[in-house]
């Protein structure tokens, strides 16, 4: 390996190990339990259920085996996690070429992300979709 693909390496099991302790807190302690995690902030103000606590949330259903929770709590967490691991696991290897993004997809995930924020805090789904 050439060394930036050694320094990409790199960065991808750092990644990985702050992704795995963060996996492990959130097995061990439940954050749907009052006083496991610091009040978030983003419902402080503005009232609704935060993408960060719904994707906490869907990561402790997915480490006790329950994926019909973890949908219910951010699905787009969910879906994207397969992705996730396929880039992680090219880059651990060496194989990952970043590339840059068309403005046009940027913008596209972008919204996909604004948009799931909005739509998962809609009465209109009777908080189906909140954490």
């Amino acid at each position: 390996m050439t060394a930036p693909l050694r320094h990409r390496a790199r960065e991808a099991w750092l990644g990985g190990a702050v992704l795995a302790a963060v996996t492990v807190a959130a097995a061990l302690f439940d954050p749907t339990r009052p006083g496991r995690f610091p009040s978030c902030p983003f419902r402080a103000v503005t009232g609704w259920d935060c993408p960060g606590c719904g994707s906490l949330r869907a990561l402790h259903a997915l480490t006790h085996g329950d994926v019909v929770a973890a949908v219910d709590y951010n699905a787009l967490l969910v879906g994207f996690l397969p992705f996730g691991a396929v880039i992680w696991l090219r880059a651990v290897t060496g194989r990952f070429r970043p590339r840059v993004l068309p403005v046009w997809a940027a913008r596209a995930l972008a919204a996909t992300v604004v948009l799931w924020a909005v739509i998962r805090n809609l009465p209109l789904f009777g908080g189906v979709l909140a954490s």
